[in-house]
């Protein structure tokens, strides 16, 4: 017994050291993943992880957003199992299709708020932001306003890391070391309330929302009105700290893009498909978007599938173009991957019949209750903010004054790995100091008690290692 022990820790240690050997991980520190090497993950049910070593985790963040439905789920698995034996592959340029993705583009249609036209398929929120960098560039060109090609992003977004998305993002860290952004992205402040707000004085959420529009206006004009194409904003901001957007905000801000003849698009990749008790955060919030980015959600994660969902204004454009045969040539190997949309399909049959949507709001206002609860008294904890099964929660070495940690005491990330220690995932936000959960929608409230209290003690854990540095 002890040898077949022995056996399968060797053959752990082995996986982990080819690891460390051949696996160039993403965003992660390189110097690390070779002094520690990895977490092997090996099997996942309901809203927990499993890694090789045989420690369970409670998944209080969907994986990255993404696990709405929850792991394992045999009606995706049998799904993709059937597509791939039937047509596993074939693609979709020159006008060929297949059944699965013609019957997405309705049913996504159906569900996405008024307006939308036509769906464009690719792999991942990158591409689809890549995509819509390149529809708002073309719909100008084709309406003869080749000039119009800057696109307005907020400090601190996540768009993505590619060429483009990655330049649209406003994190640092994703720009440092590789030359971004491009000349085409600019960056206006991001919405918050916490900080930002009460540093301007404003005395309502209103007034607030009126401040960050004008500052949109006010680099409209600068740049100039005929050079702008795009604003591009998350419904309610991920990565950049889990915020949602004050009272009145987006209807500030179309009044000002339509003055200027700018196009809205929402980057939906998080929010989409009832991560805010919404089918899409762009009904909640009242955006009316020319563009929906979608991904993350469309599949739960089980395969790789985003979604560009295509507004009447920017789709009238190009139809009216392609009267003289031009080419619309743009795509990728696998947009409308048959297998990736029919687990698509089978994702948004559970998510309909089981009302998971329904759910999440039903649930919210107990995930926005119990936490700030549980979590009252701790000293590291300066703000918690939530939007349906969304939440951030910002550490401070200071309450009464606000005061962040320095960057090198990277509190969020001190937090995360003694929340893990304690058997919970939650992520830890670069720049920001905050940690974010978004549990699967089939989170139980006794699943939310164990997240909270777990997270109450990895907190208080890291304050003590803190106290002991003198960093607090």
């Amino acid at each position: 017994m002890h040898g077949a022990l022995g056996a399968a820790a060797a053959g752990i240690d082995a996986l982990k050291a080819q690891d460390r050997a051949s696996f160039f991980h993403p965003f992660t520190a390189i110097r690390d993943q070779q002094a520690v090497g990895p977490i092997v993950m090996d099997r996942a049910h309901g809203c927990t992880v499993t890694d090789i070593d045989g420690r369970t985790y409670l998944d209080g963040a969907a994986g990255l957003w993404c696990v709405n439905v929850g792991y394992g789920r045999e009606e995706i698995s049998a799904a993709i199992a059937a597509q791939s034996q039937q047509l596993p592959f074939f693609h979709s340029f020159n006008g060929i299709s297949n059944a699965p993705s013609i019957a997405l583009s309705e049913r996504l249609l159906r569900l996405a708020p008024a307006g939308m036209k036509r769906v464009f398929y690719g792999s991942s929120g990158s591409d689809a932001n890549d995509t819509a960098v390149k529809m708002l560039w073309s719909y100008n060109i084709c309406r003869g306003k080749p000039e119009k090609r800057k696109i307005i992003s907020r400090s601190y977004a996540y768009h993505g890391v590619s060429v483009a998305s990655g330049s649209l993002s406003g994190v640092p860290m994703v720009h440092q070391h590789f030359g971004l952004p491009l000349n085409f992205a600019r960056h206006v402040s991001k919405p918050d309330l916490y900080r930002d707000a009460p540093a301007r004085q404003c005395t309502s959420e209103l007034a607030y929302s009126t401040i960050l529009a004008r500052e949109i206006e006010d680099m409209i004009l600068a740049e100039g009105p005929d050079t702008v194409a795009g604003f591009i904003a998350e419904p309610v901001m991920g990565t950049g700290g889990v915020l949602p957007p004050p009272e009145g905000y987006f209807q500030a801000i179309r009044e000002v893009l339509e003055r200027y003849d700018v196009r809205l698009v929402a980057d939906e990749v998080i929010t989409g498909f009832g991560r805010l008790g919404t089918w899409f955060g762009s009904d909640l919030y009242d955006m009316q978007p020319d563009l929906i980015l979608a991904a993350k959600g469309l599949t739960s994660g089980y395969l790789p599938l985003s979604a560009v969902l295509v507004g009447d204004k920017i789709w009238s454009v190009f139809e009216a173009a392609a009267a003289d045969g031009r080419v619309f040539a743009h795509g990728f190997t696998y947009s409308g991957h048959p297998t990736c949309t029919a687990a698509a399909m089978a994702n948004l049959d559970i998510l309909e019949r089981e009302g998971l949507v329904e759910r999440v709001a039903e649930i919210a206002p107990t995930f926005a209750r119990m936490f700030p609860d549980t979590l009252a008294g701790l000293d590291l904890v300066g703000d918690i903010r939530s939007a349906g099964l969304m939440m951030g929660v910002e550490l401070v070495a200071d309450q009464a004054n606000k005061t962040a940690f320095a960057p090198t005491i990277k509190a969020a990330g001190r937090v995360a790995l003694a929340a893990r220690r304690r058997g919970i995932l939650v992520r830890a936000l670069p720049n920001s100091d905050t940690i974010a959960l978004s549990p699967p929608f089939i989170v139980s409230e006794a699943e939310l008690a164990t997240l909270a209290n777990s997270l109450r003690d990895a907190i208080a854990d890291v304050a003590v290692e803190l106290r002991a540095e003198g960093c607090l």
